[in-house]
């Protein structure tokens, strides 16, 4: 890994060089631990449901306690992150993590009851959610110290692209686990990946926290709340295509639905790839505005797709939308910080994620059951228009 010759100062006044690029080892261990997340996703509904026989109100209420865990904790993750370093968050959220698989692993057994299973369940989620709410702040803060905040938008490019191809990977993984090997084979899966990931972080060199006064987290949320509300509104058109597109395009008699989220993959891995390190150069509000005038224009081709090609085109122009919003925005909100509370504020920032798809998921169903599944979006690309317009009025306002 090649680096280039800029010191800071870290806690105790220790200077460190940064990277030209992220730490491999530290998106490497990201990749592996966010497995965690994807390879259950499939996996927990079926067996919520058909395996120890509960609603759908029921496994609807086991996913979503995991983002509410994820949520309420973000500020916990963010303090230890600025306090002890990125390593020591992440090698403790990943703890968890597998904490979490041990759990669903215990909930598998035949000799327990059904109430019991689900009760196992619940509690692992909620540990899953504390461990990736601890992974992903320690992750992404790690990273962005190896390389530099003045690199901090290539480095979230590269920490979005693990966390995408790890829900990418890990959830095809987990089905197929699941069918041709039973729950036990799968939920190994969601041991072994954190596991693996603190092995790999344990050996990985841990960049030094900047040392400076600590805000509480309400404060930092005050500072960086407009960034958070943008990456929020983003968030309702990727809500809406991993949760409605396989029923519109059925309803629709469209027949490649699973190459839905592969189009938006490959837009989205694309622009990171290729033009990750825009927010550094040209500015996070900028490339954020495009960002949403784009991710608008793929919505709306999804929500006025006549033909099966075009709703693809739709999902892969929605994809090179999202992409760079992330990292712009979040450019812009550790500006918006002193550099000793930046894990804070990307606990708080990736927080407004969460949200929204806690939120966009039922906004996208009242949609779809009222006005049809090509509303849902419509309601993205409103949102979309939406996040552009707050992003005029920031800009205008730091100018």
């Amino acid at each position: 890994m090649s680096t280039i010759s800029i010191k800071t100062a870290g806690l105790g006044g220790a200077p460190s060089t940064h990277l030209a690029r992220p730490a491999l080892a530290v998106i490497a261990a990201l990749f592996c631990g966010y497995l965690a997340v994807g390879v259950p996703l499939p996996v927990i509904p079926l067996f919520v449901h058909d395996k120890l026989g509960f609603s759908n109100v029921i496994v609807g209420f086991v996913i979503g306690i995991q983002f509410l865990a994820t949520v309420a904790t973000r500020g916990y993750a963010g303090r230890v992150t600025d306090q002890q370093g990125g390593k020591k968050a992440a090698l403790q959220g990943a703890a968890f993590s597998a904490l979490g698989g041990l759990l669903y692993w215990a909930a598998a057994s035949p000799s327990l009851s059904p109430a019991f299973g689900l009760a196992l369940i619940v509690v692992g989620r909620l540990a899953t959610g504390l461990g990736e709410s601890q992974f992903v702040t320690g992750c992404v803060s790690w990273s962005i110290a190896s390389v530099g905040s003045q690199r901090a938008g290539m480095s979230m490019s590269w920490t979005g692209i693990a966390m995408f191809a790890a829900l990418a990977i890990g959830a095809p993984v987990g089905m197929s686990l699941y069918q041709n090997f039973g729950i036990t084979f799968a939920i190994s899966a969601c041991i072994a990946a954190p596991l693996l990931a603190m092995l790999i972080a344990s050996g990985a060199t841990s960049y030094a926290s900047p040392a400076g006064a600590r805000l509480p987290f309400y404060r930092v949320i005050g500072q960086i709340w407009r960034e958070g509300m943008g990456l929020m509104l983003q968030g309702v058109g990727l809500s809406g295509l991993t949760a409605f597109a396989t029923l519109y395009f059925s309803a629709r008699g469209w027949g490649h639905a699973g190459l839905v989220m592969t189009a938006f993959g490959i837009g989205y891995i694309f622009v990171r790839v290729t033009l990750g390190s825009l927010p550094d150069r040209i500015g996070g509000y900028r490339v954020a505005l495009w960002s949403f005038a784009v991710e608008a224009i793929g919505q709306a081709m999804l929500w006025g797709a006549q033909h099966e090609v075009m709703a693809l085109s739709g999902a892969l122009v929605s994809g090179l939308g999202c992409a760079l919003i992330f990292p712009a925005l979040g450019v812009e909100a550790l500006k918006r910080v002193l550099p000793a509370n930046r894990g804070s504020a990307m606990g708080a920032f990736v927080a407004f994620l969460d949200i929204a798809y806690g939120i966009a998921g039922p906004a996208a169903g009242f949609a779809a059951g009222h006005f049809g599944y090509a509303s849902v979006y419509l309601l993205g690309a409103t949102a979309a228009v939406l996040g552009a317009l707050l992003i005029l009025l920031r800009h205008s306002a730091s100018n």
